[in-house]
């Protein structure tokens, strides 16, 4: 069965939407269970190597620290140490293996966009003295009096590492601001904020950043998703200079849409037209809920087309993915592991596999270089069948589809290309390379992601 052709026409005649800024990930749970050194070397070649995923941008997440006797989350994973003791002295020798797994990443030479984030403040800036959030929900954690403190203790750790080599770049006070984090079922780190606390939030790190001679722009407010107050988030951010001075990227999460692509597509006609920040990031996503197993070819396709729709038609810069890796043992049911990572380990990476949607990021990251451009070939992404085209600097085309479907579909060009690398990943096989001439017309399986590369 093969349904009708989609025309591309002229791609070189296609309107440029973006200049893409790269591809990433968060280290957040994972980096500090790396205790292995050989383990961690393998898990950063994987990720950010070039013989891996070659992603350059790295989300370093600041822990906001604990104590024992006062501690409701459960999972290990889900709670970090802090480089700030009890009395407001710093011990950078905590969350070792992090900041180890940060420095190996690192040290590949591909990460140009280093960003320190936070889900809570310290736990002794916060009303409960936890990290978990209020002892209700939707309650802001940060204690009103404390967020000069929370700016002090931020930036002093991003100018630590700072000046011993990291090229942090960016620091993200905020994480899913409206969610409602905290109340009687606690599960990681998270802190409630009201809008105009994140405009208060903001402007203490902006006045606090203006103290100082240091180079770092501020982040976020990385709203969980593209409704509720993200807009009203940036109007008020906006309306303040200082805020703007050091609000470099405006960042949101692509939660909640992934099968709405016109509301992904009228926010990104909003964006265009109101944000006005040098950058504006997708960073964060996974497939929640998980409905389709780590090992799962729907699991790569999915990914896959909501890289290419927030790229497309939300129109951001850069895009990247909530974990790098998550836990084996508490994502198995029925025999299948519901994971979210690109890699997927047991508790003490003892053990590890690649998930199949690592090659959905893949498709993107290896073939579409920063500095590349997004184009626009249309509103269609329907019957399961989407496709994405970006320009590369070396003047190559990049066509991205993705078929969800259980028919096969096929791509038509106005004239032929006379080289073309085809990549292919399908269930039985992961980023698949052959190379064509004078293609007119492609073929795309069921079930598979195609990256292709013109000249």
């Amino acid at each position: 069965d093969v349904a009708p052709s989609r025309g591309l026409g002229d791609v070189y005649k296609r309107q440029v939407i973006k200049t893409v800024k790269g591809f990433g990930g968060s280290a957040c749970w994972w980096s500090p269970q790396v205790k292995s050194e050989k383990t961690a070397h393998e898990i950063a070649n994987l990720l950010y190597g070039d013989d891996g995923l070659r992603m350059n941008i790295y989300r370093f997440n600041v822990g906001g620290g604990y104590e024992k006797d006062n501690l409701r989350i459960e999972n290990p994973w889900r709670y970090i140490e802090s480089f700030m003791n009890n009395d407001g002295s710093f011990d950078y020798s905590k969350d070792k293996y992090a900041v180890n797994m940060m420095k190996k990443c690192l040290s590949l030479g591909n990460i140009d966009t280093l960003i320190f984030f936070a889900n809570s403040p310290h736990f002794t800036q916060t009303v409960t003295g936890q990290t978990s959030g209020g002892f209700t929900e939707h309650f802001s954690n940060l204690d009103k009096s404390k967020y000069e403190a929370f700016a002090k203790y931020f930036i002093d750790i991003a100018e630590h590492f700072s000046a011993e080599g990291y090229p942090v770049k960016y620091i993200s006070p905020i994480n899913e601001p409206q969610w409602k984090w905290g109340g009687t079922s606690v599960w990681q780190e998270g802190c409630h904020y009201e809008p105009q606390e994140v405009y208060d939030c903001f402007l203490a790190f902006a006045k606090e950043l203006e103290k100082r001679n240091f180079s770092l722009k501020l982040y976020g407010p990385e709203s969980g998703n593209i409704k509720d107050h993200t807009k009203e988030y940036y109007k008020l951010l906006s309306s303040n200079e200082l805020i703007m001075k050091y609000l470099d990227v405006f960042a949101y999460h692509s939660y909640g849409s992934d099968d709405n692509v016109s509301e992904k597509a009228e926010f990104g006609k909003w964006a265009k037209e109101n944000i006005k920040t040098p950058r504006f990031d997708m960073s964060e996503w996974c497939e929640l809920p998980c409905k389709n197993d780590t090992k799962s070819i729907e699991s790569a396709l999915i990914m896959a087309r909501i890289i290419g729709e927030d790229l497309i038609y939300t129109g951001v810069d850069s895009w990247s993915a909530w974990v790098c890796a998550n836990q084996w043992d508490n994502a198995v049911r029925d025999g299948k592991c519901f994971s979210d990572g690109f890699i997927v380990a047991k508790d003490d990476f003892s053990d590890y596999y690649v998930a199949k949607r690592y090659y959905a990021m893949a498709h993107f990251s290896k073939c579409i270089p920063n500095g590349s451009k997004s184009l626009d070939i249309g509103f269609n992404t329907s019957r399961g069948f989407s496709v994405f085209a970006f320009e590369r600097a070396d003047g190559k085309k990049v066509i991205i589809a993705v078929n969800n479907s259980k028919a096969k579909r096929t791509i038509e060009f106005d004239k032929a290309f006379g080289e073309c690398l085809f990549i292919e990943t399908t269930q039985a096989y992961e980023f698949d390379k052959s190379e064509m001439q004078n293609v007119k017309k492609l073929v795309i399986k069921p079930k598979s992601l195609v990256t292709v590369i013109l000249k």
